[in-house]
């Protein structure tokens, strides 16, 4: 037992006048080597650096799971909502379609208003992205997403019961409307976590909305199987459920503070603000925080037309609409389509393919979990290029194998795991980190104009998508997947070379890395951004500056 105890303790074995018991010794050696095993953990295994919860406040993570779940869980809810209950639908077109014009309506007909039923949502998306900058002005962030529920309880209300009434209408309507739900979510929930928490685990609190998409798709999978509502009497259950996340966010959402800076920013209600930062970084002392958003308290919102016109962060929007357009023309959905055929060739029966695919949502939510515990350690760029990489490379093999999947048993089951192995390369990186980084790369008087050009780029690549993607299928077979390949590579190769590390960096360092490419010195970056305001001494100490010697513009930090 000798060799175990420490010098400090045989010093007081030695030096106390009453000498210490067995009992002392054992307390102590249990107080060492806890101390020793939490030592080993931290530096072996490196849990701190992978995901400090000391930065998680209970307000925080329930602001998160609240703000998420009645937000992009409901946008990956209704991405795949419509897939179990296909065949019900269109005979629940045919029948109101004769019930009203005395015949069956004609296959080119019942396709056109099955493609409009699945595309609608992203028109309605492209709407709801386009409203958002006003709305999250006007109302604020958390207020915007309380405001939003109404449209989605009225697009449950619509689909639930356009059977009953008889109208596939009313099923249009609200996959339009519930469109305008996501299309609002998308650019608001980002917007509201980006502002309410540290930047120490801002990429892992922006990876909760990747998260709870693919939660989303999950769930709809689960009760569209055949045993729950995915049979021909139950559909119309599958959305109504949507009111259910809708309704449990109006109830916690409203006990929850507004994001701090919009409270200072924009209310210049700083006694409310500085609550709200006590609130969510779970600390008194927050006069750092309150002092960094003062920065930026005279600086008005900008429209979209002057964000495109602002040299300063020309490359952090370029950077934005590709990362976004790469989000969605990747190839995701063009999976989704041959997971049943693909399954079906490997010899699963017809009746368990429905539960086989949970296994490629279950993939999704493990790799989007991963990523966000590893985000703050790993970063954005080596997981965002990385993940683009590993699709451009699953997507070869994948080709490959479906070409010659006739010459080999073996085969059809290499097509399951890249099937798979892409899934979780697009929700390793580029299925949450461009949310991340738009709300990153840009000022508060920014932020709502940004995600309004990135939800543009959003909707309509998915809609092109959803358009195009019958037609490319078509004309090239299996080596259609060639097409999602090169989107991959191309966005990999253009964030390899453009796209800075943002991992814990403030707004000013992430403009110090694009600001040669902007062509802008730091001063102008300055004054571009905060042009109504003087700079005290002490607030330029944390600054940047361009000091002129000999004729050539310097940047230097003071």
């Amino acid at each position: 037992m000798s060799t175990f105890i420490s010098v400090e303790l045989q010093e007081r074995m030695c030096f106390q006048a009453v000498p210490l018991c067995l009992e002392d010794v054992l307390d102590y050696l249990q107080d060492t080597v806890v101390k020793k095993c939490r030592c080993i953990l931290k530096s072996k295994l490196m849990i701190p650096q992978l995901f400090s919860f000391q930065d998680w406040s209970g307000s925080l993570i329930i602001a998160s799971l609240a703000g998420a779940f009645g937000s992009s869980f409901l946008y990956g809810y209704n991405l795949s909502v419509v897939n179990a209950p296909t065949v019900y639908i269109k005979r629940f077109y045919n029948e109101s379609w004769e019930r009203r014009y005395g015949h069956i309506i004609d296959e080119g007909t019942l396709t056109l208003l099955w493609s409009v039923t699945v595309s609608i949502f992203s028109i309605g998306g492209l709407v709801g992205a386009i409203i958002t900058t006003p709305i999250v002005k006007f109302f604020g962030r958390k207020h915007t997403l309380l405001i939003n529920n109404v449209f989605a309880i009225v697009a449950a209300l619509l689909m639930a019961l356009c059977q009953l009434a008889g109208s596939f209408e009313m099923l249009l309507l609200g996959r339009i409307v519930m469109g305008i739900d996501a299309g609002v979510s998308l650019s608001a929930l980002p917007i509201y976590l980006s502002e309410i928490s540290p930047k120490e685990i801002r990429g892992a609190l922006g990876q909760v909305t990747a998260i709870f998409i693919c939660i989303g798709v999950f769930s709809a999978q689960v009760l569209g199987l055949p045993e729950i509502f995915g049979n021909e009497s139950r559909w119309p259950y599958l959305f109504g459920v949507i009111v259910v996340p809708s309704l449990i966010q109006v109830g916690i959402l409203p006990f929850l503070p507004e994001s701090p800076h919009y409270l200072l920013l924009e209310k210049n209600d700083k006694s409310g603000a500085e609550k709200a930062f006590q609130t969510f970084f779970g600390k008194d002392d927050v006069s750092h925080e309150l002092k960094e958003s003062e920065a930026q308290r005279n600086v008005k919102l900008e429209s979209v037309l002057q964000l495109l016109r602002n040299r300063s962060v020309r490359w952090q929007i370029i950077t934005v609409i590709i990362t976004m357009a790469c989000y969605q023309l990747c190839g995701l959905n063009a999976i989704w389509y041959y997971t049943n055929s693909i399954f079906s060739e490997a010899g699963i029966s017809h009746k368990l393919i429905p539960y086989v695919t949970l296994s490629t949502s279950t993939v999704e939510i493990l790799s989007a979990v991963s990523s966000g515990l590893a985000v703050e350690r790993l970063g954005r760029r080596p997981l965002l290029i990385g993940g683009f990489g590993l699709m451009v490379i699953f997507f070869a093999i994948l080709t490959v194998s479906l070409t010659f999947q006739n010459h080999a048993y073996w085969l059809p089951y290499l097509s399951i795991f890249c099937i798979l192995a892409i899934i979780a390369s697009f929700c390793i990186g580029p299925g949450g980190i461009p949310f991340i980084l738009t709300g990153e790369f840009f000022q508060q008087s920014q932020k709502p104009a940004a995600f309004m050009i990135a939800g543009t780029v959003n909707w309509v690549s998915n809609f092109s998508v959803g358009l195009l993607f019958p037609f490319i299928q078509a004309g090239l077979q299996t080596f259609c997947f060639l097409v999602f390949a090169v989107v991959c590579l191309a966005g990999a190769t253009y964030l390899f070379f453009v796209l800075p590390e943002t991992k814990n960096k403030t707004i000013n360092e992430i403009s110090q890395a694009f600001a040669k490419r902007n062509k802008v010195t730091l001063e102008g970056w300055e004054m571009s951004q905060f042009p109504s305001e003087r700079k005290s001494s002490e607030e330029q100490e944390h600054n940047f500056s361009s000091t002129l010697e000999n004729g050539e513009t310097k940047n230097n930090i003071l």
